[in-house]
C-alpha cells in the first residue's frame, strides 16, 4: 500500500450562496478513529441535503465534517483502532454524516458495506444516501408490502427512481408524479405502472382512477405545503404518508377529519442526524434485503450525469433546475 497524502483535495463552503459558493481547496486528510475506516474516494453522491447545506439551511450534526457530501465509494486504505470488517484494498461504499466532496473520507466501519457484485464504483456511490432513505421510509416506515400501491413524489429524482425500482422488485404497484411527458416514459421505462404529469393531471384523481377508487397505500413525499391536504385525499383508507422533504413549505394546515376517517398515519424522517448504531441497523438491513437485488440486477443507481470533484458547482446547477433523471455523481 502506497504511503498515505498528508493533504487532499476537497471542496468546502466558506461562505453559504449559489452553486459558485462551493470551492475547491486543500484540506489535511483525516484520519481513522476506534471503529473507523478511511476511504480513498472514487465518487461521491449530490444530493439535495448538499444543496440546503451550501445555501445555509442544512448545519452538518454535531461532530461531522463540514464538508458536504452524504454518501460516497472508493478504496478502504487505512483502519482505525478496532476497525476489523473490511480488509485494506476492499472496495466500499458507505453512508457519512458529512465530507464526501474530498478525495479521503472517514466513515464508522458499521455504516459501510462492500460493494455489490457487478456495481461500478460511481453506481456505488450513488446507493448509500438513497437507498437508506427509501428503505427507512417506504418499507420500514411506510410498510410497504407486496401487492399494495405505491404513490411516488418527483419519480426522475435519485429517491424517486429508486424508490420505483426498489418497490418493484418487491411486487408492489407504483404511481409517480412528474413535470413533463419526458420524465413521465423514463419513469415507466424503469417499471412504474403509472406516471402522472402533474401540470396536465390532478394527481389525486389520477390515483384513484388508477387504484380503482381505493387510493395509494403509501405516499413517499418530499414536496409538502400544498401537497399535504391533497395526499390524504390520495391515500386508501389506512394509508400512510412518508415525509422526507418539503420543497413546497414545512408549516401547513391539516384537516385532522381527513386523517380520522381514512384513519391515516402522516410520519417522517431525516437520515443525516440519526446516529451511528441507527444507521448500521438500515445498512445492515439493505446487505440482507437490497443487496441481493443489486447484485442479481433487479434494480439498479440510475446515473444521469457525473462531474469531476472541481465541478461541483456545475452538479449543483444540475441538481437544482430537476432536468436529471437518477443521480448526479461526482467523480475523483
Amino acid at each position: 500500500m502506497t504511503e498515505l497524502p498528508n493533504e487532499m483535495r476537497a471542496v468546502a463552503i466558506p461562505t453559504p450562496g449559489g452553486p459558485e459558493a462551493l470551492t475547491l481547496t486543500t484540506r489535511p486528510r483525516p484520519s481513522p478513529r476506534a471503529g473507523e475506516i478511511l476511504v480513498r474516494v472514487a465518487a461521491a453522491g449530490v444530493n439535495r441535503p448538499d444543496v440546503l447545506q451550501r445555501q445555509g439551511f442544512y448545519a452538518p450534526p454535531p461532530g461531522a465534517s463540514d464538508l458536504p457530501g452524504l454518501e460516497v465509494a472508493g478504496e478502504v486504505v487505512a483502519l482505525g483502532a478496532g476497525a476489523s470488517r473490511f480488509k485494506l484494498g476492499e472496495a466500499a461504499t458507505a453512508l457519512v454524516a458529512g465530507g464526501g466532496y474530498a478525495e479521503y473520507c472517514v466513515v464508522a466501519e458499521t455504516n459501510a458495506a462492500p460493494v455489490p457484485a457487478g456495481v461500478s464504483l460511481i453506481e456505488a456511490a450513488a446507493i448509500p444516501e438513497t437507498y437508506c432513505t427509501v428503505w427507512t421510509n417506504v418499507f420500514d416506515r411506510g410498510g410497504l408490502e407486496r401487492g399494495e400501491w405505491l404513490l411516488v413524489h418527483g419519480g426522475t429524482s435519485g429517491i424517486g427512481t429508486t424508490a420505483i425500482q426498489l418497490a418493484k422488485a418487491l411486487e408492489a404497484r407504483v404511481l409517480t408524479t412528474v413535470r413533463s411527458t419526458e420524465k413521465a416514459k423514463a419513469c415507466v421505462r424503469l417499471g412504474a405502472d403509472v406516471a402522472i404529469v402533474y401540470s396536465e393531471e390532478d394527481f389525486v384523481l389520477a390515483t384513484l382512477a388508477a387504484t380503482g377508487g381505493k387510493g395509494a397505500d403509501v405516499i413517499l413525499d418530499m414536496v409538502g405545503g400544498d401537497y399535504v391536504a391533497r395526499n390524504y385525499a390520495a391515500a386508501a383508507d389506512g394509508g400512510r404518508i412518508v415525509q422526507i422533504a418539503f420543497l413546497r413549505g414545512r408549516k401547513v394546515e391539516i384537516d385532522l377529519q381527513a386523517i380520522m376517517a381514512k384513519r391515516l398515519v402522516h410520519t417522517g424522517s431525516t437520515l443525516r442526524p440519526r446516529s451511528v448504531a441507527e444507521k448500521a441497523e438500515i445498512i445492515d438491513s439493505l446487505k440482507a434485503k437490497v443487496w441481493p437485488l443489486l447484485a442479481g440486477g433487479r434494480c439498479r443507481p440510475l446515473i444521469d450525469s457525473t462531474f469531476p470533484l472541481a465541478e461541483a458547482a456545475a452538479a449543483h446547477r444540475r441538481i437544482e433546475n430537476s432536468d436529471h433523471v437518477g443521480k448526479i455523481v461526482l467523480t475523483l
